[in-house]
């Protein structure tokens, strides 16, 4: 039960880790400090996890992956809008 607690502590530590950098990006209207590179190299690390969650049948690992990952992609979609737009701050 411990490490249970352990694994849903990390998974939602990491899960919601890009979130306030989403709020940064919307709140400077910039993706010039982002990294598209290590956004779309982490994403398909992530969506790898979500494969393995699911062939280990772990709701836990799947579902933080999966949050994760929605939140990569909003990360990914906001740096294409934003990259121009705060190129020249």
């Amino acid at each position: 039960m411990f490490w249970r607690m352990v694994g849903v502590a990390a998974a939602t530590l990491t899960t919601f880790s890009f979130v306030p950098q989403i709020f940064k990006v919307l709140d400077t209207k910039s993706g010039k400090d982002l990294s598209p590179v290590t956004l779309l190299q982490f994403s398909t690390g992530v969506a790898l996890w979500v494969v393995y969650g699911w062939y280990l049948k772990d709701l836990i690992i799947i579902l933080a992956n999966a949050v994760t990952l929605v939140s990569l992609v909003v990360l990914i979609f906001l740096y294409f809008r934003y990259k121009k737009i705060g190129a020249g701050k």
